[in-house]
């Protein structure tokens, strides 16, 4: 049996372009969570501070997800043996699950649609990562 072809360069190059754009959706929240955090906790100090934050606290704890799905992204752009077709398109269908905004619920989805109505930036954000996913559908 022969192994799944590799992805065609628009799979993967899909792929490259979302990883950025939820590198900017995912700082986008950071900062949003960021204001919201200090209106009830007080001033962060510093970046270094944030980053403990964001690794450490519960407040932040939502944020994870995307943060792995960056790193699930990165280790199939950068692993030694080729990745499928169903792999890359796998991430793409895991993208378009997780940045579904839930008005009702907890967890990722409902903490999402929190910032999407708080925050301008979010919004865009999440319009460039959508334009990203409609771009492969």
């Amino acid at each position: 049996m022969t192994a799944a072809p590799t992805p065609g360069g628009e799979v993967l190059g899909t792929l490259r372009v979302l990883r950025r754009s939820l590198l900017k959706l995912h700082k986008a929240l950071v900062d949003s969570e960021r204001l919201t955090y200090e209106r009830v906790q007080g001033r962060i100090a510093n970046s270094g501070a944030l980053l403990q934050l964001v690794l450490h606290d519960p407040w932040f704890v939502w944020l994870r997800p995307i943060s792995a799905l960056v790193v699930q992204i990165d280790e199939l752009l950068d692993a030694d043996e080729p990745a499928t077709e169903a792999d890359a398109r796998g991430l793409l269908a895991e993208a378009r699950a997780l940045l579904t905004p839930a008005e009702e619920g907890n967890g990722f989805g409902a903490n999402y649609y929190e910032a999407l109505q708080r925050d301008p930036g979010v919004v865009l954000a999440h319009a460039e990562v959508s334009r990203v996913l409609a771009q492969d559908s």
